[in-house]
């Protein structure tokens, strides 16, 4: 049975300028800010509060990481005082170095006039709160209590920090958050990643501030995702993973959200400097690797009606099976940095196993280090970038791309090194521009270990494709993740690397990242779609 949609009318576009510069016009409407908060303010982002108090308090500020989006929003938030109570929505690991910084910039809130969501239950504070401030991660089904309160509270003024985790539309958080911004009389989003790898992770973004602004959803898949039919088995679906007419998109946004990239508006902060270094696995990793391919190629050639969740699955073994057989060739890299006694630097890698490699490098060469992954609690995240960014004996931040690779400043690291790849180049961005932003004062080296002949070879060229469709969707422009070859004769050595065998721990599968249906879904077809 075929799937209709309705037809797709065309969508006006809008004439509302965005705005390039502060006029003294403006200036004076940053007069009602404290003075040590006007103080700090760069010129952009007082562009970008003028930008949002001329849309009268709703809009996207998308700046690229590291441009200092929170400060704004504050700033934001402040001129609507009168208004509030004030719901600030952040990734659970964020809630505590929020708090500090309004702390900081409105001194005469005061601790007692914020109030950090703990758990579902946690509501007794938030009909007496100034400011709540509250993580994605309690917005479940089960969370009743939570719900009702905060849709009785009628909040006016809304800040969501990391917009994108609101990408899926059919995700809890989304379906909860929707009816809460687009009811609030201001709401700014804010996020340096509004699409992660697709334009259909802008849509309820949009919705939330606009509500069919561009369209209704079918519009908007048909207009904008390269909507269209395609068979699973013999069931056909809507396939709204592609992109099309990326310019007018982009053209749209602007009317809705603002964008600068650091190379547009921090003239002198120095460069971030990528490099790929490619390397070799031992034979014994590669035998395995093989044979998962060799099974892939197979269910590609001759599928069955189960092939999309075998295929599923394989790609989920072959993305632990590169992380295992790189890891010995990871840890040498690692050791060869630590001979550099003044180097500071971070690795990031996604598997428990990868981070368990990493961790034995820094302690096998008796070296001070920090570790953020899943299983530290939100509260002693920031102690531990404290001691990363202030204590010049902390030398590694080993860091799950997942857990700490977003809304955390190490700008006191110098390098940074990806043990693993990711799925999408928002999530990569993300996570170099924990080094590469305000408060930078040399380049940042960026070293991408890529094994051949493994799961990288295919994740890189993917991350390019879906760069080039974000870069055209969010900056008007085709871009890549531009990375040199290094110079092989720093890291051959790598080809010389030991095999590595995680700890049986590493394996319980409690503790071993799980993707459910639907994420493994969107990886299968990250493969194939663009």
């Amino acid at each position: 049975m075929w799937i209709r949609m309705p037809k797709v009318h065309k969508i006006k576009k809008s004439l509302t300028p965005q705005i390039s510069c502060l006029t003294n016009e403006s200036c004076k409407e940053l007069d009602f800010l404290p003075d040590k908060l006007r103080a700090k303010l760069l010129p952009f982002q007082k562009d970008g509060i003028a930008f949002a108090l001329r849309r009268d308090g709703r809009c996207m500020v998308a700046d690229e990481m590291g441009l200092g989006k929170t400060i704004q929003a504050i700033a934001i938030a402040y001129f609507y005082k009168e208004e509030w109570p004030l719901l600030i929505v952040v990734p659970s690991s964020l809630r505590y170095p929020w708090t500090e910084e309004i702390e900081k910039w409105i001194p005469e809130l005061g601790p007692e006039g914020i109030s950090v969501i703990q758990n579902k239950t946690d509501v007794g504070r938030i009909s007496t709160s100034k400011v709540t401030v509250l993580g994605y991660g309690l917005l479940t089904k089960d969370a009743e209590t939570l719900i009702d309160a905060l849709n009785n509270q009628k909040f006016k003024v809304v800040i969501v920090d990391e917009s994108h985790y609101m990408k899926s539309r059919n995700a809890t958080r989304s379906t909860i958050l929707l009816p809460i911004v687009q009811k609030a009389k201001r709401a700014i989003l804010l996020t340096g990643t509004p699409a992660l790898g697709r334009p259909e992770e802008l849509f309820m973004q949009i919705e939330a501030l606009f509500p069919q602004k561009f369209g209704t959803w079918t519009e908007y898949a048909k207009r904008y995702c390269n909507a269209h039919i395609r068979f699973f088995g013999k069931r056909p679906q809507w396939d709204c993973r592609g992109a099309s007419n990326l310019n007018e998109l982009h053209q749209l946004l602007s009317d809705i959200m603002i964008r600068r990239l650091k190379t547009d508006v921090l003239t002198q902060l120095p460069p971030k400097v990528r490099q790929r270094i490619p390397f070799d696995i031992p034979s014994a990793a590669a035998k395995e690797l093989n044979t998962s391919f060799e099974e892939w190629e197979k269910l590609i050639r001759a599928p069955n009606a189960g092939a999309t969740e075998t295929v599923m699955g394989l790609i989920t073994r072959l993305f632990k099976q590169t992380a295992i057989a790189k890891a010995g060739a990871v840890k040498d890299y690692i050791k060869m940095m630590l001979q550099n006694d003044s180097l500071k630097f971070l690795v990031f890698a996604h598997h428990l196993s990868m981070l368990q490699a990493c961790t034995e490098a820094v302690i096998e060469n008796k070296a001070r280090y920090i570790r953020i992954d899943g299983s530290v609690p939100s509260s002693e995240r920031i102690h531990l970038v404290n001691q990363f960014q202030k204590d010049p004996d902390t030398r590694v931040a080993i860091l799950s791309i997942q857990a700490a690779g977003q809304g955390l400043t190490f700008t006191a690291a110098t390098h940074v090194v990806f043990a693993e790849l990711y799925w999408d180049p928002g999530h990569i961005k993300q996570a170099e521009d924990r080094a590469h932003r305000i408060g930078q004062c040399t380049s940042v080296n960026i070293h991408y270990l890529v094994a051949n002949g493994t799961l990288d070879t295919l994740m890189w060229g993917m991350l390019n494709r879906k760069t080039q469709v974000t870069g055209s969707t969010l900056n008007g422009r085709k871009e890549q993740l531009q990375a040199e070859e290094g110079d092989k004769e720093k890291w051959d050595f790598l080809q010389f690397a030991e095999a590595w065998t995680p700890n049986e721990s590493c394996e319980d599968l409690r503790n071993e990242i799980l993707f459910t249906h639907v994420r493994l879904y969107d990886r299968f077809f990250s493969f194939f779609i663009f």
